[in-house]
């Protein structure tokens, strides 16, 4: 079942609510990875990212500037034209937009809200699902890990089930846990995290599903 979570009480913004955001894209497809793989979803990937991943595939989201502030009616009207009402926003980081009002405008239109994060800045909108992939160069708020329904670490190289670790002692008892190798070192990392699943069996396994598939 999923549980929302609205903003916190007191939480900050780092950014004044708009009407508009900047968006990368928005496309209907398929939930590649987590709790939710295999599901249909539309996905909203704002722009707008200083968390710095070497390895990250969505680079050309960082630039804020880059891309089109599109009123928040008009990505809704784009989500309506599909039967999903699953919508995943991402980046980029997309915690560095407000997004009280993009979330409740998705509410109003009936969908389920899912969020993909950092967790590098606070939590802003009211959240159906909360993924946390924390990652090294920016770290996640321990307040914004608290409310994770799911911590999903990507794993580059053998240190990162110690750094994994460390970050799910800081989650909720309610957070699933993903093991995901980085997609250009799945044939190294893969049979790593399912030996390290099978001897945690807190963790579950998660792979890039619609790279597989070869769908967005």
């Amino acid at each position: 079942m999923l549980h929302t979570i609205p903003l916190m009480a007191g939480s900050a913004s780092v950014a004044p609510m708009h009407a508009a955001l900047p968006l990368m894209e928005q496309f209907y497809t398929i939930q590649g990875e987590g709790y939710n793989t295999g599901r249909a979803a539309y996905f909203i990937r704002l722009g707008g990212c200083d968390v710095g991943c070497h390895w990250c595939d969505v680079k050309e989201s960082w630039d804020a500037s880059q891309h089109p502030r599109v009123e928040l009616a008009d990505m809704v009207a784009a989500v309506k034209q599909h039967p999903g009402r699953n919508v995943v926003v991402t980046g980029g980081e997309p915690l560095m937009h407000d997004l009280t009002q993009l979330t409740a405008t998705l509410k109003e239109a009936g969908c389920q809200t899912w969020l993909e994060t950092s967790g590098a800045y606070p939590l802003t909108g009211d959240w159906d699902w909360i993924c946390v992939s924390p990652k090294k160069f920016k770290s996640p708020l321990p307040s914004v890990l608290q409310l994770a329904h799911e911590l999903k670490v990507v794993v580059f190289n053998k240190s990162d089930f110690a750094w994994a670790e460390e970050h799910a002692a800081q989650v909720g008892t309610h957070t699933r846990l993903y093991l995901q190798p980085e997609w250009s070192r799945a044939a190294q990392m893969t049979s790593l995290i399912v030996d390290y699943v099978k001897q945690n069996p807190q963790w579950q396994v998660s792979l890039q599903t619609h790279k597989y598939l070869d769908i967005p």
